[in-house]
C-alpha cells in the first residue's frame, strides 16, 4: 500500500537525500538544475510516494520554463529508491502527474531522459528544442498533453522567469 501526496516543505530534506542517493554527485550542475534556479517548482505536480510505514519510495517534480516563450513544464527529476525499484513506481508518478498536469491545463512536457524509457509514455525527440549546454540533443524529449501542443514550437528553453 502506497500514499501518493502532494510533496511539502517537510518533505524536502528527504527528497533531495532521495535524489542524492539515486543521482551522481554533481547532479546540481546540469543544466536542467540552471532553469530550475530560482523558480518556484509547479506544487502541484511535485509528488511523493510513500510506503505503508511511511518511507518515501518515489519522487517527481516539475518546473515551469519556457521553449521559444511558450510556457512549457520540465519534469524532472523523478528517482525511486534503489531497494524499491521494479516495482513500477516511476511509472505510477509519470501516469499520475502527467494526467494531473492535463487537468491543470499546461499543454506541453519536456524532459532531458532516455527515450527508450520515456517513450512509453509517449516522449518523443524534439529535434528542434535547444536545452542550455552541455545537453545531448538526442535525451531532449517532450509530449503533448493537448493535442498539436508542440506544434510550432520551437527553439531555446530558458526560465520561466526570463
Amino acid at each position: 500500500m502506497f500514499r501518493l501526496e502532494e510533496e511539502t516543505e517537510a518533505d524536502v530534506w528527504e527528497v533531495e537525500a532521495l535524489y542524492d542517493l539515486c543521482f551522481a554527485p554533481g547532479r546540481e550542475a546540469l543544466s536542467s538544475y540552471r532553469l530550475r534556479e530560482g523558480v518556484p517548482r509547479v506544487a502541484a505536480l511535485c509528488l511523493v510516494l510513500r510506503d505503508g510505514d511511511g518511507t518515501l519510495a518515489a519522487v517527481i517534480r516539475y518546473w515551469p520554463v519556457k521553449v521559444g516563450g511558450k510556457p512549457t513544464l520540465l519534469l524532472g527529476p523523478v528517482a525511486v529508491h534503489p531497494t524499491r525499484q521494479g516495482e513500477g513506481l516511476g511509472a505510477l508518478l509519470m501516469r499520475e502527474s502527467l494526467a494531473e498536469a492535463r487537468r491543470l491545463g499546461w499543454e506541453r512536457v519536456l524532459l532531458v531522459g532516455d527515450a527508450p524509457y520515456y517513450r512509453r509514455f509517449g516522449f518523443i525527440k524534439r529535434d528542434n528544442v535547444t536545452m542550455p549546454p552541455p545537453t545531448n540533443p538526442d535525451r531532449v524529449l517532450g509530449i503533448d498533453l493537448k493535442p498539436g501542443a508542440w506544434d510550432g514550437v520551437t527553439g531555446q528553453v530558458t526560465k520561466a522567469d526570463g
